[in-house]
């Protein structure tokens, strides 16, 4: 546990307190996706889609619904009446008085007499005659300015006066759509009388206020609706009407329209597929729930911020495991799959999920997983930067003992002089690093680098530093030897040579890429500046960045080491091939490169080596030559490439590397 808490304290401490704060307000911005969705524009959009395709998945399928019939006016009634808009109120008439001897339990009417018309007087009298109890839709200026005009208002009020003493009612017909024209929850409570259609219609209490989701329902088969739809047509007549007596007898009937033009809405049902419901099914909807009592139970604001901070949590962990790709993906498909279950999984258990994030769940996952996994890497930069100073740095042994011997050989304060300045990288490390378990990319890391370090030791040189599969190291501090140009040479010859062996895989490790190395000489700063309690001697100037930027033209140059010209000279000119000269990054003067001899392809060739003198020389004939040998050792990839440049930037040109 003290183990624990020490690490994590450490970490706290290698993240800084400005990133602390950064990832902090990230994390706080996730919760409030996860828990607002709803509530933000980018976002609306995907929650209402997600929660309609939940509520379409979660609906369930019954038998038709036999407590209620719809009554519709269709296209093949307009064009038997002749009339469109209004609706023809003879025809109306007529069905309501047939209706009324089939002994319904109730008849609601989702058609506004909002305008006088000339057969009137026939539908109040067939009102006059109804036994049974009638609701007609009614909808107030007040509520309804944008479509109800004072004087419809006053028509109808005027209309059902007349009929008062028989037992017809008005009923507010009401259906509140979301701004994307999509009806999904009851609507808001009639602010004054009349009640709503449902209300008044069924008598049921407990939903006066009531403003959950709509408890939608599929057929159980295709061919047979949820509720029973018939044409007015066939109740205009007594005698055919009298036929369907069993169709209405008890039940709830709904007058309505069912035209293309006319009082439709769509539902989550037919928002994908573009089409509409008429208004009275909708209606019929609503009073199938009231008639099973039925709601959808909420769900409370301190569950919609468990979730959100569920979503947090689980991105927050994802981000921050230290583990392979093995563990880590499986986790992350799990916490994907229990975010994405949980809005439907509640919804299928009776849950009202509108309103409940689905997407802003996962955008808060995500968020969670970007801004712990940022901070992750970060620490885990600086814990490995840390662990690597703690190692010290090697020295040959010849000169670790003089040290001990003779520590102010060692110097503190720093001092410059020149060195041979070696950088070695290897291609590819990093998606070996992705492909493989941590176990395997570590033994083999230590593998490697014990083997590079035993060679650099093996030629008397000076780790400076490991950086990840990367070896800094030099010749000439903190002491200087006559042949140290030749050891340097021979190092990293044997370093391109060693690395060639891990590039055939084994039962113990996986192939690696090619081991590229770099080597400048020239002036830099050498010393401990880490302070005397541990040792951290290091070099530090513009030869140490040459050596890096030769170490990465390889990948360019197709070779396996590149030495400066002021490094060559020093070693002999004799042990190299040409290579051109390049302009590398961050440096503007042009530098002379060569390829050591026996390191990749590069080989004792005299021969070639005069005519690229030749070529440098202006002989036209010399590159003709030159891609004849070529084409004899295609093996030579380097040699290709060299000629490519030298094609390009011509005699005493200059190749400018990215």
């Amino acid at each position: 546990m003290k183990v624990g808490l020490a690490n994590l304290q450490r970490a706290i401490g290698l993240a800084g307190p400005l990133r602390l704060l950064v990832t902090g307000l990230v994390l706080v911005l996730a919760l409030l996706v996860g828990r607002y969705s709803w509530n933000m524009p980018f976002a609306l959009a995907a929650e209402r889609g997600l929660y309609d395709v939940r509520v379409d998945l979660s609906a369930p399928r019954i038998d038709q619904d036999d407590r209620i019939v719809l009554v519709v006016f269709t296209e093949e009634t307009l064009a038997a009446t002749g009339k469109r808009s209004p609706l023809d109120r003879t025809m109306l008439a007529r069905a309501l008085t047939n209706l009324d001897k089939l002994g319904p339990r109730a008849i609601g009417v989702d058609i506004l007499i909002d305008q006088p018309q000339p057969e009137d007087p026939v539908l109040r009298q067939a009102l006059l005659d109804m036994k049974t109890p009638t609701y007609f839709g009614f909808s107030s200026n007040a509520e309804n300015g944008e479509f109800v005009m004072p004087w419809q208002e006053a028509h109808m009020r005027g209309f059902f006066g007349s009929v008062a003493s028989a037992p017809v009612r008005t009923a507010n017909i009401r259906l509140d759509v979301d701004s994307d024209n999509t009806w999904r929850q009851w609507p808001n409570p009639a602010q004054r009388p009349p009640k709503l259609l449902v209300g008044a219609i069924t008598g049921a209490t407990g939903y006066e206020r009531y403003r959950g989701s709509a408890m939608f329902r599929k057929p159980l088969l295709a061919d047979r609706p949820v509720f029973a739809s018939l044409p007015v047509d066939l109740f205009g007549d007594p005698d055919t009407a009298a036929a369907l007596k069993d169709a209405i007898a008890g039940k709830i009937v709904l007058v309505g329209a069912d035209l293309p033009e006319v009082d439709r809405f769509i539902t989550p049902f037919t928002r994908i597929s573009g089409a509409t419901t008429p208004g009275v099914e909708l209606h019929a909807v609503l009073i199938a729930q009231a008639l099973d009592g039925k709601r959808l139970q909420p769900l409370s604001p301190l569950v919609l911020w468990g979730l959100a901070l569920l979503a947090v949590v689980l991105g927050s962990l994802t981000g921050g495991l230290d583990s392979g790709a093995r563990l880590l993906v499986p986790f992350a498909v799990i916490g994907i799959g229990l975010l994405g279950w949980l809005p439907y999984g509640l919804q299928g258990q009776g849950f009202d999920t509108y309103g409940m994030s689905c997407a802003g769940l996962g955008i808060a996952w995500l968020m969670a997983l970007m801004a712990s996994g940022t901070l992750a890497r970060i620490v885990g930069a600086e814990q490995r930067k840390f662990a690597q100073g703690a190692l010290g740095k090697y020295l040959p042994r010849d000169v670790a003992e003089q040290i001990l011997r003779d520590p102010a050989r060692l110097a503190l304060q720093g001092e410059r002089r020149p060195i041979f300045a070696l950088f070695t990288d290897i291609e590819g490390f990093t998606s070996m690093c992705q492909s493989q378990p941590p176990e395997v990319v570590a033994s083999t890391l230590n593998e490697y680098l014990d083997t590079m370090s035993d060679v650099v030791l093996k030629h008397g040189g000076t780790i400076d530093k490991f950086v990840a599969d990367a070896v800094v190291a030099f010749w000439g501090a903190p002491l200087a030897r006559p042949d140290d140009a030749a050891r340097a040479l021979a190092c990293a010859v044997e370093m391109a040579q060693a690395g060639e062996r891990f590039k055939v895989a084994t039962p113990e490790r996986p192939a690696m890429g090619r081991t590229r190395v770099g080597m400048h000489w020239g002036d830099v700063v050498v010393g401990n500046f880490g302070g005397e309690g541990r040792i951290q001697y290091t070099a530090l100037g513009d030869s140490m960045n040459v050596a890096a930027r030769l170490e990465g033209a390889n990948k360019t140059m197709k070779t396996a080491a590149l030495v400066s010209g002021e490094a060559a000279s020093q070693m002999g000119l004799e042990n190299f091939r040409a290579m051109g000269r390049v302009r590398v990054r961050g440096r503007q003067k042009p530098i002379e490169v060569y390829e050591p001899i026996g390191a990749g392809t590069a080989v004792d060739d005299k021969v070639l080596a005069g005519l690229y003198a030749g070529f440098e020389r202006g002989d036209p004939t010399a590159l003709d030559a030159l891609r004849a040998r070529s084409a004899a050792a295609p093996q030579d990839v380097a040699l290709a490439y060299l000629i490519k440049r030298m094609e390009q930037v011509g005699p005493g040109g200059v190749y400018d590397l990215d």
